[in-house]
């Protein structure tokens, strides 16, 4: 059995660990709210710049933009979006098995991938699985900036353009709810009609006039597009981490209050058998003497 002194210093230290995860929950919990916030208010341009691209794919133009053209897939390329830090629980394990399942589909279709990695803990995965890396960002801070995100996308984009691969994926965690985050692979480029949710596919056939012509206007609206699911996609996983961690934190602190408990009641079983133990020796010397 160990001693008092030990089981103090036991206590002592799990003490001073809850400090840390309580004070690392409640930092999550304030950032959470405005990481939520920053979502929530990006998502009303997402959904409407991807009902207007939704309407393009379904319409007749005269110029066909890249974004669009369907070809035979022998190389992909991959956006992967996790966090700077860990501490968040299984949220970044799974959406790296996700990836883990699409390398492994891929293998066994000789299709090659190339990719983009936003965030140091996917940027060290792929590290260790020597995946192909053609462009990073990491250490984007608490809130995402388009101008910081842009160089390592538009890597990605100009090889779909130049025709080095024939699509692109994005992977990221959705944000559901404060104890729900869901990871998703979902297919970004070319935008085809059979990507579409069931309720855009049931809208009306759309066209229209461009001015000044429809080159210029669909492929800056489509580049607008990209960027814009990819932000929402960052802010997603952004809301998703601090969620995730301030559960995890949580549950840490919850943890350590319990082997607190215990650790309190061992002490107190072995310092009141401590005690009996020198009574006994008293005892037992007044009647000896």
């Amino acid at each position: 059995m160990a001693s008092t002194k030990e089981i103090r210093s036991k206590i002592k230290s799990v003490q001073n660990t809850r400090k840390i995860t309580k004070a690392m929950e409640m930092v999550a919990a304030s950032k959470m709210r405005r990481a939520q916030e920053r979502m929530r208010n990006a998502r009303p341009y997402a959904e409407k710049i991807r009902e207007i691209v939704a309407n393009l794919s379904k319409a007749n133009p005269e110029f066909r933009p890249a974004y669009m053209a369907t070809r035979e897939v022998k190389k992909i390329g991959t956006i992967l979006v996790t966090t700077d830090k860990g501490l968040c629980g299984g949220l970044n394990t799974n959406v790296l098995r996700l990836i883990a399942n699409q390398v492994r589909d891929m293998e066994g279709s000789n299709v090659g991938i190339e990719y983009t990695a936003i965030g140091s803990k996917g940027l060290q995965f792929l590290n260790r699985s020597k995946a192909k890396l053609i462009s990073q960002t990491i250490q984007i801070g608490d809130t995402p900036h388009m101008d910081v995100l842009i160089g390592a996308i538009t890597a990605q984009l100009e090889a779909f353009e130049r025709g080095e691969i024939d699509a692109v994926y994005l992977a990221y965690t959705r944000f559901v709810n404060a104890m729900k985050q869901e990871p998703v692979l979902e297919k970004l480029l070319p935008l085809e009609p059979a990507a579409l949710t069931p309720e855009e596919k049931a809208g009306n056939s759309w066209d229209y006039i461009y001015e000044p012509d429809a080159e210029s206007i669909l492929n800056g609206l489509l580049k607008r597009y990209v960027e814009a699911m990819i932000y929402q996609a960052v802010a997603e996983n952004m809301a998703s981490e601090q969620s995730a961690r301030m559960v995890s934190m949580k549950a840490a602190s919850d943890n350590a209050k319990n082997v607190i408990g215990e650790l309190q009641l061992e002490y107190n079983k072995t310092r009141q058998a401590a005690i009996t133990k020198e009574l006994s020796e008293i005892v037992g010397g007044a009647a000896a003497v």
